[in-house]
């Protein structure tokens, strides 16, 4: 029984040998027929497609809410506070009372220009009455001297000489009075005139006891009570100390420092995007004046925008993060920048797939660019695809697989100059 089960398996091993054999052989073929195939595969690559869209340069930049404008409320004149109305955070109107001066010498000045006001009228009026006198009394005397000198040249030796020259010399003295009297009313109407500034000057000086709002806005502080000294400020000499402070904020300025390199692109009327961190609120403004001047120090222009601010939400001092746009192209050809290649002599080119899916390489002038697509000038039409990534792998001719991968048609291109919030900043320029 032993021999024959060694017997059994001799047999059975001589069989499995060639068919081992076999199946080797048969694998073998396969795999080389495989790498065949593969050989002539497609190459796949990823592609996109030449459309034309957007692109636009947005520069960040924090700005500053300031008072449309800020000024020290003066009195005019000196005196002491008898009531002050407005406290610090009041609105007030212009034209409104902020306080009332006492100044007791002021109105006995004003009350003596007023006497010496009517006084002076008087003065007219009795002169006009002598005017009126002499004119009378002159008209007596050259009446009775016309009379006499004509009986005179009607009968001669009738009127003696000397009564003619009597009654001549009291009509001339006559007129002279008349002149005498016409010369005191103008003197006297200049020294009405003179009474009369006298009264208006004053008059003017105690109106100024009454401080008013020289504009609509909000008091920001108050340096007075009632009772305290206030001297005039009218001296730039003088170390006058306010009433109030008070700031026209129903309007504001926005101010942004605009970095050097990009003030070529600041023009009036452009739009700028703001958002106030603080309020959670967003809104739109324009440029309305910059100062054409880029500081030495900072190497900014500073650029101005107006923002209404009827509710007095938004507080002067406060900061927003604002978006300029400085360059933007609209519908026009965009390439991925994936897609571009640079080479040594400074050739700008992509890799486009034809119908074929042949692999062509073909220069294109760009122009501005995005943070993913770039504006193309010359080289490419509209539906053209182009290989992404490195097409340095690719051969000239080449047939290729193409994977559509969607880009986008738009693109904006932040650039930070400065923001209160650079990482909203960077979240707010996609």
């Amino acid at each position: 029984m032993p021999a024959i089960s060694f017997l059994r398996r001799a047999v059975a091993s001589s069989l499995l040998v060639p068919t081992a054999v076999s199946l080797a052989l048969f694998s073998g073929c396969e795999g080389h027929n495989s790498s065949v195939d593969a050989a002539s595969q497609p190459v796949a690559a990823a592609v996109a497609v030449v459309q034309r869209g957007n692109i636009s340069h947005m520069l960040s930049l924090a700005g500053q809410f300031q008072p449309y404008q800020v000024i020290d409320v003066h009195a005019k004149v000196s005196g002491y506070v008898r009531h002050i109305y407005v406290d610090i955070g009041d609105r007030v109107r212009a034209g409104q009372t902020l306080a009332v001066l006492e100044v007791p010498e002021l109105s006995a000045q004003y009350r003596g220009s007023q006497s010496e006001q009517q006084r002076s009228q008087e003065q007219i009026n009795i002169a006009q009455h002598e005017i009126s006198r002499a004119e009378a009394s002159h008209a007596a005397l050259q009446a009775n001297y016309d009379r006499l000198l004509q009986a005179s040249k009607a009968q001669p030796g009738l009127i003696a000489e000397q009564e003619l020259d009597d009654a001549r010399a009291k009509a001339d003295a006559s007129q002279a009075q008349v002149e005498t009297a016409r010369s005191t009313l103008s003197a006297a109407r200049q020294q009405s005139d003179v009474a009369k500034a006298d009264v208006d000057r004053y008059g003017a000086l105690e109106s100024y006891t009454t401080i008013t709002a020289p504009l609509s806005g909000v008091i920001i502080w108050r340096y007075a009570d009632t009772g305290a000294l206030i001297q005039a400020g009218t001296s730039s000499d003088s170390q006058s100390l306010p009433l109030v402070k008070l700031s026209q904020s129903d309007l504001l300025r926005l101010r942004l420092p605009v970095p050097e390199d990009a003030v070529d692109y600041i023009h009036d009327g452009d739009t700028v995007q703001i958002r106030v961190d603080a309020l959670h609120r967003s809104l739109t403004g324009k440029i309305v004046r910059f100062t054409r001047n880029v500081s030495l120090d900072t190497r900014t222009m500073e650029t101005e925008i107006d923002v209404p601010n009827k509710d007095l939400s938004l507080i002067p001092g406060m900061y927003a993060n604002t978006y300029v746009r400085l360059a933007h192209r609209e519908h026009v050809l965009t390439v991925p920048l994936l897609a571009v290649q640079h080479d040594d002599s400074g050739q700008t080119t992509v890799l486009v797939v034809d119908r074929d899916n042949d692999a062509r390489r073909r220069a294109i002038v760009l122009g501005i660019q995005g943070s993913l697509l770039a504006e193309v000038k010359s080289g490419l039409q509209q539906g053209d695809r182009v290989v992404l990534g490195n097409a340095a792998r690719y051969k000239e001719g080449e047939n290729i697989t193409p994977r559509l991968e969607p880009q986008p048609a738009d693109d904006v291109m932040p650039e930070e100059g400065g923001m209160t919030d650079p990482q909203a900043g960077a979240e707010g320029g996609n």
